[in-house]
C-alpha cells in the first residue's frame, strides 16, 4: 500500500527558537475520542491542530474497515477540519498490506498468490486488497455466482452477488482437483454481510485438501496428528482483522460485530469437528485491537512519520513514549434488569485501547501509556483495564500527555 505524507499536516512552531523535539507521540481512537456518530466531539479539531502546531507526531488507531485508507481518510479531515494523510491513519485491516511483499512479520509475501476476502459491502474489501497490492483476489460473490449450488439458500440474493462478481480464475472441479480453485490465505476485511455463505465458503477451504475448493482432507478426524488432523493438510491462513464482538451502532442496543462472525464460526467449527473436547482448535490469526500485531504496526508507522516531520534528529533522539488515546463504546451485554439492558463498557470492547497499551511491549522499548476519555459512555466506576488517566476529553488527554513529558502545556 502506498502511503502519502504531507507537511501541510504539521505547521511549523511559532516559537522564535527552535522547537525541542519531541521523544514521544500519540495515538488516538476515533469513536468516543474525535467522533461521535460520525461528528466531531468539541475540542477535538483544537486538540489536533495544537499536536500539528507543535510538529508532535499522531496517529489515528481504529478497529474499523471497509473501506480504503485514503477515502476514509478524506471524510476524517472534513469531519474533524484537520489536514490528514495515510500514514497516520491504521484501520483494522491495514496491517495486511504488509503481507503483500515478503516481512518480517508475516513472512513470504502474497502478491501473487490467490486469495479468499470476505466482509464488507458489494466488493469494497476487494478493491482495498488490490490497492495493496494483492493480485488474484477472490469474494464470495464470484464463488456463488460461478456455482449457485454451493450455498443453495443465497438464491434470493444473486442478483446483489452478481452485481459486483468477477470471473472466478479457475473452476471448481471436483473430478480433477488439480484444475480446481486454490486458495492460500483467507482474510475477513470488514463485518460479513452474509454470515450463513462466508461460513460455508470458510468452512469447505479448512476441511479441504491444500485449500482446494471443492475435495475434503483425508487427515480431518485422526486422532493421531496435532489438532486432531484439521488444518494440517497445507489449508491455507485464516485471518480476521477485528475482534470487537460488539459495536455501537444507530440502533439503541449494541450490534454484533466481526467479533460475533468469528464466534459463530468458531461454534460451527466446534460442531463440525468436536471442537475442544475432542482437542480441536480454530487456527486463526487475529488482529485489530488490543492485539500485538496492531500495535506494534501502528508503532512503526510512528517511527515513519517521526523523521518526516522532524528531520533526522528525530530517528537519531528515538520514541520513548506514545500516549494511547481512548474513548468508550459499548461492549458486551451483561444482564437484564427490570426490562432495560445493563452494559458493560470498554474502549471499543473490553480488551481494547486501554488493554491493548497497556499490554503492548515494544520490541524498541517504547513506552506506551492509556487515556481513558469520557467524551465516550464512560460515566464513571472502575474500567476493567486500568489506565494510567482518566480525563474529559481529547483536549484534556493531550494536556496531560504533554505535561507527563515535560514539554510546554496548551492554552485553554
Amino acid at each position: 500500500m502506498r502511503q502519502q505524507f504531507s507537511r501541510r499536516s504539521f505547521q511549523t512552531a511559532t516559537n522564535d527558537h527552535k522547537p525541542d523535539i519531541p521523544d514521544f507521540a500519540f495515538a488516538f481512537d476515533i469513536d468516543g475520542v474525535l467522533l461521535r456518530s460520525s461528528k466531531a466531539l468539541p475540542r477535538a479539531q483544537k486538540a489536533l491542530e495544537y499536536l500539528q502546531s507543535q510538529r508532535i507526531p499522531f496517529i489515528l488507531l481504529t478497529n474499523g474497515g471497509g473501506k480504503y485508507e485514503s477515502e476514509r481518510v478524506d471524510e476524517l479531515s472534513d469531519r474533524l477540519g484537520v489536514p490528514l494523510d495515510t500514514g497516520m491513519f491504521v484501520q483494522s485491516h491495514t496491517p495486511f498490506a504488509e503481507m503483500v511483499e515478503d516481512s518480517e512479520m508475516y513472512g513470504k509475501g502474497m502478491k501473487d498468490s490467490c486469495i479468499l476476502v470476505t466482509g464488507g459491502d458489494g466488493d469494497k474489501c476487494r478493491r482495498v486488497a488490490e490497492k495493496y497490492g494483492f493480485r488474484n483476489v477472490v469474494t464470495p460473490a464470484d464463488i456463488i455466482t460461478a456455482h449457485p449450488s454451493i450455498w443453495p439458500f443465497a438464491q434470493n440474493f444473486l442478483d446483489y452477488y452478481r452485481s459486483h462478481a468477477r470471473p472466478l480464475p479457475r473452476p471448481i472441479n471436483a473430478e480433477d482437483p488439480s484444475a480446481s480453485l486454490k486458495f492460500d490465505a483467507v482474510f475477513i476485511y470488514n463485518d460479513p454481510r452474509d454470515w450463513a455463505l462466508d461460513t460455508q465458503l470458510i468452512l469447505d477451504i479448512l476441511l479441504s485438501r491444500n485449500g482446494i475448493l471443492g475435495t475434503y482432507s483425508k487427515l480431518n478426524d485422526n486422532p493421531d496428528l496435532p489438532n486432531r488432523g484439521f488444518q494440517q493438510d497445507g489449508q491455507p491462513p485464516l485471518y480476521f482483522s477485528n475482534p470487537d464482538l460488539l459495536w455501537a451502532a444507530a440502533y439503541h442496543l449494541p450490534r454484533l460485530g466481526q467479533g460475533g462472525f468469528r464466534e459463530s464460526l468458531e461454534g460451527v467449527w466446534a460442531a463440525v469437528t468436536g471442537g475442544e473436547k475432542k482437542g480441536v482448535k480454530l487456527l486463526k490469526t487475529v488482529i485489530g485491537k488490543p492485539y500485538r500485531d496492531t500495535f506494534l504496526f501502528a508503532e512503526k508507522k510512528l517511527k515513519k512519520l517521526r523523521p518526516i516531520i522532524l528531520g533526522k534528529e528525530a530517528a537519531k533522539r528515538g520514541l520513548k513514549k506514545v500516549y494511547m488515546v481512548g474513548g468508550q463504546c459499548v461492549s458486551s451485554f451483561t444482564e437484564s434488569v427490570k426490562g432495560k439492558w445493563r452494559l458493560m463498557y470498554g474502549a471499543d470492547n473490553p480488551e481494547s485501547d486501554i488493554r491493548g497499551g497497556n499490554e503492548f511491549e515494544s520490541p524498541a522499548g517504547s513506552e506506551w501509556s492509556s487515556i481513558l476519555v469520557r467524551s465516550g459512555v464512560y460515566n464513571g466506576g472502575e474500567p476493567a483495564w486500568k489506565p494510567k488517566a482518566i480525563v474529559n476529553d481529547v483536549w484534556d488527554a493531550v494536556g496531560w500527555g504533554l505535561k507527563s513529558s515535560g514539554w510546554r502545556a496548551p492554552e485553554e
